[in-house]
This record gives structure tokens, sequence and C-alpha cells, in this order.
């Protein structure tokens, strides 16, 4: 213990040294000879009457009316009361009462609060945060210590000093008519824990916890505030129930403690509110407790009719502070009888004042407090606090039973009904919008009057979540729900509290699948939808038993980042070839191939591997997860431009024997006129592969040596490629590129550098101009820059506009777009390039193609991102010949030409890259795939392949360009990705 603290205990009292535990709120005071001096300068002054004063707390309500304002003043002047503690009331008038109350004080009141969920138990209008036992759910105590800081924030801007919270008290009697939802839950330690931390949070912020109601309210089935509560149990049973969280909150360092109105027989016969077995030899003397002992209200009838001179007998007993009955003068007077006859003495009161004016001057009210009256309303409902009260409810939600692993739900599959019992369409609406964005739904809402139509609705389907909002109707639907549960996948989201669920036992034994959520608020509707389709964790456990269903403590974790795999033996493959894939991974990260790497496997639409590698950069610490987003390179082609032109060519727009002129006027009466949508698809357009389109827009006066040369020096470092250095120091030309975004600069090439969206213009110029070489196969970007030409002026809107509409969002793909950073944090992003020798770098979230860069992110060869489960999606869905979910997107006939056509020329397909059968050596896939097998590759270590023949679709994603793509082939070299797919086909079984 610190000089200060001690000093500061000292003031408090010699005697109870020899058995004080530091206390946190002490700690607060800056200075304990400045402590001490104030105190004995106040209690100098003081007469005995005021001395008593001292150690009453009135209760006053927040209204303004004159008689209230007589009663307050008359309670701080005549009688001189340490403090005040408001009912319910309205937010203006507590910190107007407040301030005035403060200025009619000789010495500063403490104010104190019954906030159990914070201002919102007692004020209107202020932030209602959930109570303990939904609170209790939370696995993340940093939440609850900082929603302890923020409630705090808030007393300490309504001038408040001491808060009644937490409940210390263990939820283990369902009967209890007065505790259940404002405990932290059943299991001692979890309530020790969180009264620990939420009680740390208050007093970091300046605020005193009171623990209550000691030693122990929970196990009981009567209410205090009508009569005395009983608890009959042995020490043993109390020290590892009742008494364990408060032991817990001592040891922290607690400020205070409030006695409950209780008749622990083992303790004593008395009441524990004026029983100095429980105050002084238990609390005091066995835990250790230095803090401030507070009676909790003394009119509670519990108390108040089992005895008299209660306010003497409760100073006795060894509490500081009394919660008095509204008579202060009659209760002031008991005390001051009591010392005249030498029942108490004065030496008793001064010891108890001088420890009160010492958590006084702790609390910072060695002189007077003024709340800023203006703007309180803003400083308290802010949006920090909305932001934290949605932090806490969505750490409660809580997956109480996922039976047959039907969570996260399986997006393709169809038939998906969702009932909504709820009082409105509106009120269910959020869960239904964010559900229906990744799962194929029907929805239907239920009532009692409509529930045979439902019966024939729901019958068909293949599998039903209810949401259940409230208990209207419920008794009537609990039959049906309970035979539907019998019959298919049933999952059961209660937005509701969870006694809503006690009435639903018979259903949730037999339902597949069970959440609780505890509130219906949108923003936690669009959270459990998010948690239902694997795309946020949960990580929530029940706070007390349930329904002989669930002890507390029960709760599964969904992690997005930890998806559900299917065994590979159920599908026909041999788990243990599999992991072959581990080594191969791992081989490429420690050759530098690439720093990290994301493997997917999925037969028949579910996973057999699937697994993450490595990190983002090779010196970083950020791993690679389920959902980080890569640049796919040419995987583009595939996965982008050529979903839009199946969908035209699907929708009868243009014959893949149309000549591109057709749509593109620009190419008529050029060398280019008489080239096919087909040549383009199977890259023999004659085309050249490649146009350094970028070179328009340097200026190249500001290379010196020109823009690269074959050997390094002073302006060349940068190497690209073999034998061939790039000049790093040049300047753009200020017509084409800006460090600062305008309307003409509109498109972003990297950090502070914005491109002229006329660029586009010469981009097409130079392929319009570009020379031909014949027809035979010549792999070429420009082929697919111009059929996103033919996308955009057939659909007349851009690329990335229709393939979000049409495919990536009615598919519930999340994370695959163009241009990312415009949706995606660019942490979630894996980096491309260090250093490009363009944009110097480096490259997060842009593209790292320099054409696809050049046309603004967006192009036919390049530009999109995503991550190997939205690929899946997609491939999965050509797989299935153009269904996904219970929508098709494109037709049976269109899939199976584009899978299954070939060029007589090379190994290309319609726009896929297929298996060389001819040359293993100039294969991209492995020798086991077979000539049915589609897919692409990309520049950055990109690829699908897709296996119609076996079901099989496989991903590979990686950044092996960073943090430069010269000298890092050993993806290419080692042959990585074919082997992986190797290792893949060797584990097929049959």
């Amino acid at each position: 213990m610190n000089r200060r603290v001690t000093g500061l205990l000292v003031c408090i009292s010699l005697w109870i040294g020899a058995y004080a535990s530091s206390v946190r709120i002490l700690e607060q005071a800056d200075d304990s000879v400045a402590c001490r001096r104030w105190v004995d300068g106040q209690l100098a002054r003081m007469t005995l009457k005021q001395k008593i004063g001292q150690l009453f707390i009135h209760t006053v309500a927040p209204i303004t009316i004159q008689k209230n304002k007589d009663n307050i003043e008359r309670a701080v002047k005549e009688y001189g009361v340490g403090g005040l503690l408001f009912s319910k009331g309205e937010l203006k008038k507590q910190v107007q009462l407040t301030n005035q109350a403060q200025q009619w004080a000789d010495i500063p009141l403490m104010i104190t609060f019954d906030g159990e969920w914070g201002l919102g138990m007692r004020l209107e209008d202020t932030p209602e945060f959930p109570r303990n036992r939904v609170l209790g759910c939370v696995q993340n105590d940093t939440l609850i210590y900082q929603y302890g800081r923020e409630v705090a924030r808030q007393l300490r801007e309504i001038g408040v000093h001491v808060n009644f919270a937490p409940v210390a008290d263990v939820d283990n009697n369902p009967n209890n008519p007065v505790i259940n939802v404002r405990s932290f839950g059943s299991d001692p330690k979890v309530v020790a824990d969180k009264v620990v931390a939420y009680s740390r949070g208050l007093e970091d912020g300046g605020v005193m916890a009171v623990c209550k109601h000691f030693p122990g309210h929970g196990d009981t089935d009567t209410d205090s505030h009508h009569v005395l509560p009983v608890l009959d149990f042995d020490r043993t049973r109390l020290d590892s129930v009742e008494l364990y969280p408060f032991k817990k909150a001592v040891e922290a360092g607690v400020g205070g403690v409030m006695i409950g109105h209780l008749h622990v027989s083992e303790l004593d016969e008395k009441p524990a509110s004026i029983s100095s077995e429980v105050i002084t030899s238990l609390l005091r003397k066995e835990l250790h407790f230095s803090g401030l002992v507070f009676t909790d209200a003394l009119e509670m009838k519990g108390i108040s009719k089992n005895a008299d001179d209660l306010c003497v007998q409760a100073l006795m007993a060894g509490n500081d502070m009394l919660l008095v009955p509204r008579n202060l003068k009659k209760s002031l007077e008991s005390v001051m009888r009591a010392v005249k006859s030498g029942k108490l003495t004065e030496d008793v009161i001064t010891e108890k004042c001088r420890k009160v004016l010492t958590y006084k001057y702790a609390l910072g009210l060695s002189h007077k407090q003024q709340v800023a009256a203006e703007g309180i309303e803003n400083r308290i409902c802010s949006a920090k606090s909305d932001s934290l009260m949605i932090a806490l409810e969505k750490a409660a939600v809580t997956v109480l039973k996922d039976s047959v692993d039907v969570l996260p739900l399986d997006l393709s599959l169809s038939e998906n009904i969702l009932l909504s019992l709820s009082s409105s369409l509106s009120e269910a609406y959020p869960f239904y919008k964010e559900l229906k964005e990744s799962v194929s739904l029907s929805w239907l809402h239920g009532n009692a009057d409509s529930l045979q139509q439902i019966q024939e609705r729901v019958a068909p389907a293949h599998q039903v979540i209810v949401a259940v909002h409230q208990t209207k109707d419920l008794s009537a639907f609990l039959p049906f729900l309970e035979k539907v549960a019998a019959d298919k996948p049933l999952v059961v989201v209660c937005f509701a509290s969870q006694k809503v669920l006690q009435e639903m036992s018979f259903v949730l034994k037999k339902a597949s699948a069970v959440i609780l959520a505890h509130t219906d608020k949108a923003e936690i509707q669009r959270y459990v939808a998010d948690v239902m389709t694997g795309q946020d964790l949960v990580d929530g456990r029940l706070s007390v038993d349930m329904n002989g269903l669930w002890k507390s403590g029960t709760g599964l974790t969904i992690d997005p980042d930890k998806p559900r795999s299917y065994s590979p033996e159920e599908l026909g493959m041999d788990s243990k070839i599999l992991l072959a894939i581990d080594s191969i991974a791992e081989e490429g990260i420690r050759q530098q191939a690439y720093p990290g790497c994301h493997v997917l496997i999925t037969k028949g639409g579910y996973p057999v591997y699937n697994k993450c590698f490595g990190t983002l950069t090779y010196d970083g610490k950020e791993e690679v997860k389920e959902h980080t987003i890569y640049d796919l390179a040419s995987l583009s082609k595939a996965a982008g431009t050529l979903l839009a032109i199946m969908k035209l060519y699907d929708e009868g727009k243009f014959g893949l024997t149309d000549k591109v002129s057709t749509y593109l006027p620009e190419l008529r009466k050029t060398n280019k006129q008489n080239i096919t949508i087909q040549d383009l698809l199977f890259h023999e357009s004659g085309l050249p592969s490649y146009l350094p389109f970028y070179e328009e827009a340097i200026d190249l006066k500001t290379c010196k040596g020109g823009l690269f040369r074959k050997k390094p020096d002073a302006g060349h470092k940068l190497q690209i490629a073999s034998n061939l250095y790039a000049c790093t120091d040049f300047s753009f030309k200020k017509e084409w590129v800006s460090s600062v975004p305008s309307e003409i600069y509109s498109l972003q090439l990297a950090d502070s550098m914005y491109l002229n969206k006329e660029y586009q213009r010469v981009v097409m110029q130079q392929i319009i101009n570009a020379p031909l070489k014949g027809h035979s196969y010549r792999y070429s970007c420009l082929n697919f820059m111009l059929l996103k030409e033919v996308v955009e002026r057939i659909s007349k809107v851009p690329m990335d506009i229709y393939l979000d509409s049409v495919f990536f969002k009615p598919m519930g793909l999340k994370h695959t777009a163009y241009n990312p950073l415009k949706r995606f944090p660019k942490e979630e992003i894996a980096p491309s390039a260090k250093i490009d020798f363009l944009r110097g770098g480096p490259l997060q979230g842009y593209v790292h193609d320099e054409a696809a860069a050049f046309v603004g992110g967006v192009s036919g060869n390049a530009g999109l991102f995503s991550t190997t489960h939205d690929l899946a999606v997609i491939f999965q869905m050509l797989l299935d010949r153009g269904i996904c979910g219970d929508r098709r997107y494109l037709s049976r006939a269109t899939c199976d030409l584009f899978m299954g056509m070939k060029a007589k020329n090379s190994r290309r397909g319609l726009g896929f890259d297929k298996p060389d059968i001819e040359s293993d050596d100039n294969s991209p896939c492995a020798p086991e795939a077979p000539a049915s097998v589609f897919g692409h590759t990309g520049f950055t270590g990109t690829c699908v392949w897709v296996d119609p023949d076996n079901e099989l679709v496989f991903v590979f994603l990686s950044n092996r360009t960073y943090p430069v793509a010269f000298g890092h082939d050993n993806l290419m070299k080692l042959d990585i990705r074919s082997r992986i797919q190797q290792a893949m086909y060797q584990s097929i079984m049959y």
C-alpha cells in the first residue's frame, strides 16, 4: 500500500487499520496531508448535531415544486445531512435541485444514485443499459469495465458521487421476487468477476461503487421491501455462494458496501442491517473491508417493523451512513438522545463523521461543485454511450443450442421460411432484411387468425426460422411449432427476454437451434442475422439456469474465422491425405512464395478443407483470416467479367459470333472491326498481350535516362523484370494526375493520387490503335477490357454496378467488390505491393494491375477483390448450372456451353482457362485434373478450379506479389497451386 493511501486510511481511523484492505477510490485523493487538514478543519467547527447529520442520506424526489424545494433546503440547512438520494424523475430537474442543494450546503453534499442499469433506472429519457442478467451473458469483462466507466461519466455529468450498484447477489432462486434480473447470474464466480469489473469502471471514473445487498439477497423468495427475508444456510454454503462476490469485491478495493435487510440465522438473530456480527465482525474484521458501509433504505418494511430506534442500532452495528426515513427530525433526534444517554459515544460519531468527510475529500467534495445544466442531455445521450450499449447487447447474444449443426446456415439451401411472431412486420423487418441478403427466404408474419394458412406455407419448406419478438399469440403457435421441429430443422430466435423462452420448453427440446438475443433492437436483429450466416462472432453464455433445459454457462461460440467444416470422409475424401496440403502451403511461406494464403476446397458444395496460413506481410503479425480480402488480378476475368457476359448472352443480348464493333462503334473502320466476341473469349483476337497504358500519363521529361533501363543506376534502382530497372523519381502530367480529388480527378490510383476520368478514353484509343497479329491464340488482357466495354454498352450501367446488382448482392457476397476501399477498411485487405514503381506504394486495396488502375479500378481484365468463401459461392453456382439457393442466375444451357466449350487452337475455354490435357508441363492444373475442369489464375497468386466430374471447387488466394512482384515467382517454380490440387485428387476415395 502506498503512502498516500496509507495516510488516507489513517485519516479514516486508526483502529480500522488493523483490518483494512486497500480502497481504490481513496487513491483519487492526491494529498493525504491536505486531506487530513481539510477533515480536521471541518470537524473542529462542527457541533454534535452537524456530525450526526453528515451520517444521514436523505431521499427526495427530483421535482421542482416549492414544497419539495423547502424539504430539501430544510434537510440541508437545518439538519446538515451528508448526502441526498433522488428518486425517479427528470434529468433537468435533478440537475437543478442538485445545484441548488449544493449552494445551500455548508459542507458539500455527497449526491448518491440508485442506478443499477444506468441513469435510465431513475431518470426519464436517459440511457438505460441492459439488466445485469443480460450482462451476465457477456464473456468479455473489459466491456463490463467500460460500461462502469461510461455510467460513471454520466453520473459525474449530473453531479453524482456514489452509485448504489452493482448488485452482488447471486441469482440462484428462480422464485426470488426482487433480485432476479438485477443479478449478474447464478454462478458466484461469474457474478464476482462482473461485480469487480463494473466497480473498477465506476471508481476509475470517479464514482464510488456500492456493492449490495450484503451478505447476499439472492436465494430468498420474499421481498425485503415488505417482509424480512430469511437465509437459513450454514457458513460453508454462505462462504461459497452468497459471500463470495463480496469477498472478491473487497479484495479488489471496492469503496462501498450496502447491508441488506436480511435474517441470516447462521450469523446472528438480528437483521443483518443492525447486526454488529454481520457488519463489524464479518464484513470489517473478517473480510477486512475498510470502506463506507451504507444501510439499505430504513423505511423498508423488512426492517422498519422489526426494530425500534433503527438509526441508533444501525450505527452501533457498524454502518457509516444511513438511508433514513423521510422523517429526518425524528431520526436525528433519536441519535442525539442515544449519545446523551451513553448508548452511543460522541467519539464513535466523530470517527464516523471523519470517515465520511475523508471519502468526500477523495470524491472531490472539499469544495462546492456545480453542474453545467446547458447541453446536459447531449452530454448524457452521446454516440459513445449508444455504441457501448449495442456492443454490450451484441456480446450478450447466446446460442443455446445447435444440435444438428445448422448454424451458420447453409446459404445454398432453398425453401427457407422466416416466421416472425411480432406485433407488426415493421418491428421484425431488420432481421428479415439482413437475413434476406444472404439467404433465400420467404417471410411470414404470424398471427393466430392466419395459423392455417401459415401451416400450409410452411409444409414444403426445407428449413424454418421462427423469430419471437413478443408473447402475444405465442401459446397458439406452440403446438404447431412443436410439430414443425419434429419434422424439419427449426431455428428459434428469441428477440425478447429469457422469460419468453421459458414458455416454449417443448418446442425448444425439439428445435435444431436456439438463439437468445434478449432484445429486438434493429442493430441486434441485424447482428443475429449476420451471426446466423457466418459473418459475425457470437460467444455469449447463459447467466442463469433455464427451464431445466440449460445450466448457467451454456452457450456455443460461432466464429466466422473458424467456420464449420465437414468430415472429408463423409464426402468420399481422405482427411489424412488432405493434410498434405498443410505442408505444401507452409513450404510456400518458408520459401517466400507468399507471406500467407487461404486454401478452400468444397465437395458437393460442402467445405472439406479450409485453412488459413501465414500473415499478410513477411514482417507483420496480422494473420490471414477467413474473410481476408485479396486482389484477384486476372481471376477477375472469370469471377467478374465473364459472369456479366454469360448473363447477357443468356438473355439473348448478343451471339458469340457477333462482331464486337456492333456494340463498340469506335472499332468500325479499323483493323478490329471483324473481331468477334468468341475471338475475345478464346484470346484469338490478335491483340497484343499487354500495352503500357500508363506511359501517356507520365511526364517522360522528368525521367532522366528514360523510364526503364537494362542496368541499375542512381535513377533506376527498382528491378521489375530480368534486366529491367524502373525510374521511380518521375512526375505525372498535371493534366492527368492530381494529388487531390475533384470532379475531374475522380479515379483514385493510390493514396493521394487521383486520375482524370477522361483518361479512360486515352486507354480505349490505345487499344483501337494497337497492332493485330493474326487470329492464332495469344493471351491478352485487352480482350477482356473490350468485353467490359461490351457489357456496359449493352446493359447501360457500369460493370461493377451491374455485377453487384445481378449477382453479388442477391447471392449474399458481402466481401466481393471493385475498388474495395469504398466499402471495407484497409486492414481487411491483403496488400499486393510494398513498393510500386508507378504509384510509389504500398498498394493495399488499390488494384495491382496497371491497366485496371488506369481505367479507374473497374476493368474487364482485373480489379475485382474477394475472399475464398465468396469465390466458392460464385463457382458453386456455376457448378450447379446457374442456381444458388432457390434462385436461378443463369440457364443450364448457358452454363454448359461456357463451362464445356474449348478452343481448337489452345487449351482455353470460353473465357475460362482449362487444363492442358496434351502437356502436363504446360498445364496450369494437376495432371489428375480431368478435361472438364475450368477456372482461372491471377498474377497476384490466386486461382479457382472447378471440377464438374467430381463436384469439386478449389480456391487458392495469396498475395505473392508482396513486397514486389519481381523475384517472387516461387509460387510457380514450386508448383504450389497444382500440388495442392494434386493432393485434393489423391484424397478422393471413391
